[in-house]
């Protein structure tokens, strides 16, 4: 089982407006318009810049396609239309968040290692492999079997994979230490 079996969970979006509806409904929530237009979709969306650069059929077919697709929920209730993310929309747009993830190196090192140390069953194996690939593609070497280093304050982004992954305490932990005893290799990997 190599580095392609886990590639399915942060292949690229289809489109780049599917990108620009997830990242308008995580941020926003659930979304309640009223529905007095049958243009309602192109009007709501119209109006913001990120969507000024797509044609009104390609927003209207690519909100039907994600409604077709489980991806979004569209209800009308009363003179209200509300959309929002059902569980599987929520597990795409998870992906599109991990895809553009990183952790930033600072100016200045504050001096403290982070370690993640993950224990993941048999069972789900495919998530285990994603999950190292994905800390080798933040920039984590690896310390020891399954523990991750990296010099760089990474606790939103463990945090995000956590709940990608669906990994309670037991199976993975992010461990902030100052120090890890002979550091120096450490400290020339990481150019420190």
């Amino acid at each position: 089982m190599g580095i392609k079996k886990y590639k399915y969970y942060f292949r690229k979006p289809r489109s780049e407006i599917t990108k620009d509806i997830f990242k308008w409904l995580c941020i926003g929530g659930a979304v309640a318009i009223a529905a007095s237009s049958p243009y309602f979709v192109r009007n709501l969306l119209s109006s913001r810049k990120e969507f000024k650069k797509y044609s009104n059929p390609r927003i209207s077919s690519t909100f039907d396609r994600l409604r077709r697709e489980g991806y979004l929920s569209i209800k009308n209730k009363g003179n209200q239309i509300y959309i929002s993310l059902p569980k599987e929309g929520k597990k795409k747009a998870g992906m599109f968040q991990l895809e553009a993830l990183m952790v930033k190196r600072p100016k200045k090192w504050d001096r403290k290692w982070r370690l993640v140390i993950f224990d993941i069953p048999e069972k789900r194996k495919i998530a285990r492999e994603a999950l190292r690939g994905k800390l080798i593609e933040l920039g984590f070497c690896s310390f020891q079997k399954s523990v991750w280093i990296s010099p760089f304050d990474c606790v939103a982004e463990i945090e995000l994979l956590k709940d990608f992954f669906e990994l309670p305490d037991s199976e993975m932990q992010l461990v902030v230490a100052e120090n890890i005893g002979k550091d120096s290799k450490w400290r020339k990997i990481f150019k420190l």
